[in-house]
């Protein structure tokens, strides 16, 4: 896939994204009675906005981020009455829980949208070569995609499970006949496997006819609700493993792996576009629950906190607090950028 591409395709992503996460916060924001100064997505000079019922909506420059500037927040505003320092634990807890909220629905919904509208991707159990990999056996030997194969070394063949068992269970990699029906006519190709050894067998290079199957909204709600867990528990897993020690920075990706992967996934299909972006969907809204200082999460913590002491923290110590959160990400987000360029020179 074109690079220009793929970086617009991962832009307009992580765009929609934070898109997602920031109403989910002006929503609740505006319910409870709290003014909203700005909706911005992304930061930086601004590119464009307008102003409507004392809020602003404005696009900046930089898309890899947005925010809700809300009253109460920002220093001379704090003895606003209706500001966010004004209002009540449970209400704070609600307006920085909705951000993360709002990522974990849209991640469901995207995955009950796959089950019911595009379909789960599945392979056809015919002998029908759906496509031949560039630079493979088959591409050499002059397999196509439409040929039906009907026969390997005179063994009849009828469906793509006994096609890739015969190639596989190849003991020395011989050459085999392949015998196909191109348009009606039948042909003998001779095809030499070549040892794979990630999946331990001899291949060719092709690939089955690719069938999308479709749930009644009911078995896709269920499944998009399950899919969404499973993916929550595998992240709070990887998340385990970075603070025991079992994996290192270096496993983490930022915007220029993201960009990479947005391509490969891209140039599979469709829905895996869609369900690895409902994946990235639910990282930034786990991610922004956790008690990292500029986070939704430490929002959360201090709301309990303040529960608990019956009084707020001092707003100046507070803003320090959230000031070194950010300068911290913004460090850990140059490390994980560095590492994606380093990772992508080497290959």
């Amino acid at each position: 896939m074109n690079t220009a591409y793929t970086i617009l395709i991962t832009v307009a992503i992580i765009a929609v994204l934070i898109l997602v996460h920031e109403f989910g916060h002006f929503v609740v924001a505006r319910r409870i009675g709290i003014p909203v100064w700005e909706f911005s997505l992304g930061f930086g000079p601004r590119l464009i906005g307008t102003k409507k019922n004392g809020t602003e909506y404005s696009i900046r420059a930089i898309p890899l981020g947005g925010y809700v500037r809300m009253a109460g927040e920002e220093p001379g505003d704090g003895d606003n009455p209706d500001g966010y320092s004004r209002r009540t634990p449970l209400e704070k807890m609600a307006v920085s829980f909705a951000g993360p909220f709002m990522n974990l629905l849209a991640a469901m919904l995207i995955f009950v949208y796959i089950y019911s509208v595009t379909g789960v991707q599945d392979s056809a159990n015919t002998s029908v070569i759906g496509q031949v990999m560039a630079g493979t056996p088959a591409q050499s030997a002059g397999l196509k995609a439409g040929d039906e194969v009907v026969a390997i070394n005179g063994a009849s063949i009828r469906s793509w499970e006994a096609l890739t068992k015969t190639i596989g269970n190849d003991p020395e990699g011989k050459t085999l006949t392949v015998t196909v029906d191109r348009s009606g006519k039948t042909l003998n190709i001779k095809v030499t496997p070549l040892y794979d050894k990630a999946q331990n067998k001899y291949l060719i290079g092709v690939k089955p006819v690719i069938i999308y199957q479709k749930m009644g909204i009911v078995d896709a709600v269920k499944n998009g609700f399950q899919r969404t867990w499973e993916f929550t528990v595998l992240l709070l897993s990887g998340i385990g493993l970075m603070i025991s020690g079992g994996a290192s920075m270096n496993d983490l990706a930022g915007p220029v792996g993201i960009t990479k992967l947005v391509g490969q996934v891209a140039s599979v299909g469709w829905s895996e576009l869609l369900a690895f972006s409902a994946f990235l969907s639910i990282n930034l809204g786990i991610l922004n629950l956790l008690p990292i200082p500029a986070l939704d999460g430490s929002r959360i913590i201090f709301a309990v906190v303040e529960g608990i002491r019956r009084k707020p923290l001092a707003p100046e110590k507070e803003g320090l607090i959230h000031w070194i959160g950010f300068v911290f990400l913004i460090g850990l987000m140059i490390i994980v950028t560095f590492n994606d360029i380093v990772k992508l020179y080497r290959g």
